[in-house]
């Protein structure tokens, strides 16, 4: 019997889509723009740096900008519960320069996610990702040093370490995908995510 780890996505779990609420938050709607509208991480991800450099948008801004975003309601009581029951990771395609405003809120959670390339005077010069397919890589390697995980996420691309994992939940997710993954079950609340968590354990 393996040592439990939970896994969890961040954004649409425990806080807003960082990028939308950084949008209306900064007043650029054009940044609303996600993965569903451009599949291609990296030619949105480069996109988004030329549109802060157009406004004029550094590292310290934005992270002003982000500070004024709050977790969503009853995530942070959701992963003081969790963490208090097992290990837990949150696991990201985020950047930890973005999300540390976040985590701070969170009671400062591990995090394993991306790196923003700063320069000296602030400006995003681009970014570092920090494995192929970073969710599944991530619980694989766990895995392979004997941990058992449990996962939740509500994205495609929290599909496959869900299913890697001795147990997964769909939180917060579309009908779309809930239709299409019925094996997974799903939840809308913290209290059910947390028994299903802890009935896994």
């Amino acid at each position: 019997m393996g040592m439990n780890v939970a896994c969890l996505d961040l954004e649409g779990v425990l806080v807003p889509e960082i990028w939308i609420a950084f949008s209306e938050a900064s007043g650029i709607p054009e940044l609303k723009k996600t993965t569903r509208d451009e599949p291609d991480y990296n030619k949105l991800m480069n996109w988004r740096l030329k549109i802060l450099e157009e406004h004029g948008l550094g590292l310290k801004e934005i992270q002003e900008t982000i500070a004024k975003i709050d977790p969503l309601p009853g995530a942070k009581e959701f992963l003081d519960e969790l963490r208090d029951a097992t290990q837990t990771i949150i696991i990201s395609d985020t950047f930890e320069q973005f999300a540390k405003p976040l985590m701070v809120k969170l009671g400062m959670p591990t995090l394993f996610c991306n790196t923003l390339l700063v320069a000296p005077d602030g400006k995003i010069t681009g970014f570092k990702m920090r494995c192929e397919k970073s969710k599944l890589t991530t619980v694989r390697a766990l895995q392979s040093c004997g941990f058992d995980t449990i996962a939740t996420g509500d994205s495609f691309n929290d599909l496959a370490m869900i299913e890697a994992s001795k147990a997964g939940f769909l939180f917060r997710t579309t009908d779309a995908i809930k239709k299409d993954y019925p094996q997974f079950p799903a939840y809308e609340t913290y209290d059910e995510l947390l028994a299903a968590f802890k009935a896994a354990l």
